[in-house]
């Protein structure tokens, strides 16, 4: 059989997703009538990593928020389609000042966490509270810090005043960082340790843990779930593999029904080309970055010449075609192509790869070559295509003659931690947005308390700029200060953004929904999975 289905991205205005089937395997899963999802995604508690990878407080990777997204519900969610954000354990939501720095939420009447306690306006107020006292050294409560106070009015009604305006706060109020806990289930004064989450969201969840790591997590329908979501299930699985290849594997012998995220770029071509068989291929527009991420105090890269000199030097057309084919974009910016306020701020300073340019910028500062670097990068979080890209990527700057450059790999676990701490010059980085708005690519990363925990500042950016777009409630109207921002970073160059990624899911053919189970942040929406007759 050989389908293809076109559906219009609402928010994005890009087209998505795209159906192929392909493959030839039996229908089915090996866990009777639970639909079984395959990942990559590692979830391990580790000195290093931090012991409490899915409590809200912490957490802040894709994989760990697909598992909270299910399971702990906020007051706003990402709409079916994408869009602004909708009300969710929320009635209703708004800015109640036309400055926006007074929003309101009332919470839906009768809600309950899975266990049956009641929730209240306090429970809300009790989370957030908790999220931003503990400053988890993630970086995940800085989405909240433009939060001054949390006030209640009665068991329903949850006011937020803000230290400046943030036409973006409902987009926050979306993410796993906002989520409600209950104060049995998580202490005001440290994080909540292993694998265990609660919450009121559409699941419960059971955690199946092998040597420090989850391998398998269960969703079973939380029947005291009220919100905006429709559930089309009543059980889902989600298990960890170690290898793409692996992964692959178990869905070819019926052992899942989905494979998500990462998939190998020749997994993808070959389910891509079949044109029989009972797997689908759904591709869809992702928002997905990858780039370069800088310790800017670091003797090798200090002098900003020599990441201008990289930015010049690196051949983004060629590292994609060479690795990943028609499954990624070069990407000229942190903003990605299809959020408003893109812009290709790094071609426009830098054009097409030019070494005898590169060579004049380190003359004139100054700086003796070839540069001696390391390009670190993690070999198990985002996909196995990552250690030939960079391999590729030292081979461009070495044949420059400018660098000398070698590339090492170290699992996510110890990877992380390293980057955070300052122990890596350069380092391979990848970014899921935390919502579809240029905001949630430009504070991450140049905001105080940011992901990188990065040395890099620039005033202007922090002071003015960033607070200047989230005063505008029309985001269009943002575009023109994202510009400036983007530019800036093209010149102080802390990041080196490389390309932006499409994403994939595959599924047997009898699983339906798939088309919704992916927005565009890469949110997993297990809810929209169903089990319906395969053709």
């Amino acid at each position: 059989m050989n389908r293809k289905t076109l559906v219009l991205a609402a928010a994005m205005g890009l087209l998505a997703p795209v159906l192929a089937a392909c493959g030839d395997a039996e229908s089915g899963s090996g866990s009777g009538d639970a639909i079984v999802v395959g990942t990559t995604d590692r979830f391990t508690a580790s000195e290093e990593e931090g012991l409490a990878p899915l409590d809200p407080a912490w957490a802040y990777d894709v994989g760990t928020w697909n598992i909270l997204r299910q399971t702990v519900q906020t007051l706003m969610v990402q709409p079916r389609g994408d869009g602004e954000p909708v009300p969710e354990a929320a009635e209703s939501c708004g800015f109640t000042d036309a400055g926006n720095e007074r929003y309101s939420c009332t919470l839906r009447d009768g809600l309950q966490f899975s266990n049956g306690d009641p929730i209240t306006a306090q429970d809300v107020k009790y989370s957030i509270d908790r999220a931003l006292s503990l400053e988890g050294d993630s970086g995940v409560f800085a989405l909240l810090s433009t939060i001054d106070t949390v006030e209640t009015q009665g068991d329903r009604e949850v006011i937020f005043h803000l230290k400046a305006a943030d036409a973006t706060f409902p987009y926050k109020l979306s993410t796993p960082v906002a989520g409600i806990v209950n104060k049995d289930d998580y202490a005001q004064d440290k994080l909540r340790e292993g694998f265990d989450v609660d919450g009121s969201g559409p699941y419960t969840m059971k955690s199946e843990v092998k040597d420090g790591a989850l391998v398998r997590a269960t969703f079973t329908k939380n029947p005291s779930y009220k919100g905006v979501l429709q559930t089309n299930n009543d059980k889902v699985e989600i298990v960890a593999y170690d290898s793409a290849d692996s992964m692959g594997d178990a869905l070819k012998d019926g052992k899942i029904d989905v494979m998500t995220r990462s998939m190998s770029p020749d997994q993808i071509q070959k389910l891509a080309n079949a044109t029989d068989g009972d797997i689908e291929l759904v591709e869809s527009p992702g928002l997905e970055i990858r780039y370069l991420a800088f310790n800017t105090k670091a003797t090798s890269v200090k002098d900003k010449a020599v990441r201008q000199a990289m930015a010049q030097v690196i051949n983004r057309d060629e590292l994609v075609a060479k690795v990943y084919g028609s499954q990624a974009e070069p990407l000229f910016s942190l903003v990605p192509a299809g959020v408003t306020g893109h812009s290709n701020a790094f071609f426009n300073k830098y054009g097409d790869p030019n070494v005898a340019k590169a060579r004049e910028e380190l003359e004139d500062a100054g700086v003796d070559t070839p540069v001696k670097l390391t390009l670190h990068y993690t070999t198990d979080h985002y996909g196995p295509a990552t250690k030939a890209e960079f391999e590729q990527l030292s081979k461009q700057l070495n044949d420059s003659g400018l660098f000398e450059t070698d590339t090492e790999g170290t699992s996510w676990d110890k990877f992380r931690p390293a980057g955070q701490k300052g122990k890596y010059d350069v380092y391979g980085m990848g970014w899921f947005p935390d919502y579809p708005d240029a905001d949630a690519f430009v504070a991450p990363f140049l905001d105080e308390d940011n992901f990188l925990n990065s040395p890099y500042v620039n005033t202007d950016v922090r002071k003015d700029l960033i607070p200047q777009s989230r005063r505008q409630a029309d985001r269009l109207n943002a575009s023109k200060t994202f510009e400036k921002i983007q530019d800036i970073v093209a010149d102080d160059v802390p990041v080196l953004p490389l390309w932006q990624g499409k994403q994939y899911l595959a599924a047997r053919d009898d699983i339906t929904g798939t088309a919704y189970a992916l927005n565009s942040s890469s949110t997993l929406q297990l809810w929209e999975l169903g089990r319906g007759v395969s053709g």
